[in-house]
């Protein structure tokens, strides 16, 4: 740790101090206790279910906010450097003075400099965003994290205070409940909150974050995945056999027929939904959505020797398709035969057909540039295609009014941050500034 962040000296002095330590130890818990007591859980245990790492961290959370308390006899601080400030340097009682009237509050990362710095949007003020000097952290976050912590000024630049905690998308919304019950204010009230709001609310970030982690920890929940009807995705593959003495050519005449099924060579098809952006239906997990054209294809339909195979992804859907399949063909077909594969034995199955060729036949930048090539197409089709964050509006649509465009911002923040956290890879390193700039909306990309 650098000489700013020496706490040592004023942790001493508070340890001997009997009011004081027994004042930051109540602060300390004001933090913690709301959730600890919701899930029955020991401060002792948080490290065992949440990793010892943030037990420090949350600690440290009560204990800035605790500097900042100004009781009848006066702050901590203000006492601390009036009797041992003598004792440390220039730049620590400069950090310990504006780390006292520093408030915590919710920001917006972006620009991250691995080991340099990065720019930090309040997202709770109308404050211009500042850029922050930091090492440890800017190795870690992504663009568009959200992140709650206090901004520190120290000399020609900015700094932040140690006490840093990353928030999911969940712990924003109850962030905000919870700042809204607690000032009083209604959803149609913008929450903007003044620094001795802030200051005041400390506590509600830190309760925040740990009701989300908690119940994450306690309920770790399987990724649910469902498609663009909004239904739980299990892979239906059908088999159909041709009737006795039927030809491929007579099954693929009546299946050129059907509503939707859009040839791809004359023995495939790709089923397509009615119209375009077909379904784009919310659900409460993961949504997997194919499109091509600008419709979403709902599965795909195959004659192969004397079968006819048929993939969907969903119950709904195969009940559908074979409706579709025995008006049209019925006739010369035998009943179906069913074979249903949740994700997880789809990626396996994957897996393995994957290992049984060799590992090499794709060189790696051959196989980077073919992903790549893959996200343009993807995210092209996608500008034209309804998102339902956007309210069923396509990005284009959506982007020519204020409130929309503001909803396709937050869209092209998520759709980055997502990216971003894959790690390492063609879709970690892949580049949307071409969507901002197509959207027009490249000035807003900060």
């Amino acid at each position: 740790m650098g000489e700013r962040n020496d706490i040592s000296g004023l942790l001493s002095f508070i340890g001997r101090e009997t009011i004081w330590r027994d004042r930051m130890q109540d602060l300390v818990a004001e933090h913690l206790m709301p959730a600890l007591e919701e899930f029955e859980i020991d401060q002792d245990d948080l490290g065992e279910l949440l990793g010892d790492q943030w037990s420090g961290v949350l600690w440290a959370c009560g204990f800035e906010d605790f500097l900042g308390q100004r009781y009848e006899d006066g702050n901590i601080v203000d006492l601390y450097l009036k009797r041992r400030g003598w004792k440390e340097t220039s730049l620590n009682r400069e950090y310990f003075t504006a780390l006292r009237d520093a408030p915590v509050s919710l920001y917006e990362v972006s620009e991250v400099q691995p080991g340099t710095s990065m720019v930090l949007r309040d997202l709770l003020s109308d404050a211009a965003p500042v850029t922050v000097r930091e090492k440890s952290a800017t190795r870690t976050l992504k663009q568009w994290d959200r992140i709650a912590v206090r901004v520190v000024p120290e000399r020609d630049h900015h700094v932040i205070s140690g006490a840093l905690l990353p928030f999911r998308a969940e712990a924003v919304d109850f962030l905000f409940a919870g700042l809204r019950d607690a000032l009083k204010l209604k959803k149609r009230d913008a929450l903007r909150l003044t620094r001795d709001q802030l200051l005041g609310c400390a506590p509600i970030f830190t309760s925040a974050w740990l009701f989300i982690e908690i119940d994450r920890a306690l309920t770790p929940a399987e990724p649910q995945f469902t498609n663009s009807d909004g239904d739980d995705v299990l892979f239906h593959d059908l088999r159909y056999p041709l009737a006795s003495g039927v030809t491929q050519k007579v099954v693929a005449e009546r299946l050129d027929r059907v509503k939707g099924f859009l040839p791809e060579g004359p023995k495939f098809w790709n089923w397509l939904a009615a119209r375009k952006g077909h379904g784009s239906k919310a659900g409460e997990g993961i949504m997997l959505d194919t499109q091509m054209e600008g419709a979403t294809v709902l599965g795909s339909v195959e004659l192969k020797g004397k079968t006819l195979f048929v993939t969907v992804n969903s119950a709904e859907r195969a009940a559908k398709v074979q409706t579709l399949i025995g008006a049209a063909a019925g006739d010369l077909l035998r009943s179906p035969l069913t074979t249903i594969r949740t994700v997880d034995q789809m990626r396996a199955d994957q897996r393995r057909d994957m290992q049984g060729e060799a590992a090499d036949e794709i060189p790696p930048e051959i196989a980077r540039q073919l992903m790549r090539d893959h996200l343009d197409k993807h995210y092209r089709e996608t500008l034209d295609a309804p998102i339902p964050a956007l309210g069923g509006k396509s990005p284009r649509q959506a982007v020519q009014t204020t409130a929309g465009r503001d909803k396709v911002i937050d869209w092209l923040k998520m759709l980055e941050n997502r990216s971003a956290g894959h790690g390492e890879g063609p879709i970690a390193e892949y580049d949307f500034g071409w969507m901002w700039s197509e959207l027009g909306l490249e000035g807003h990309r900060k």
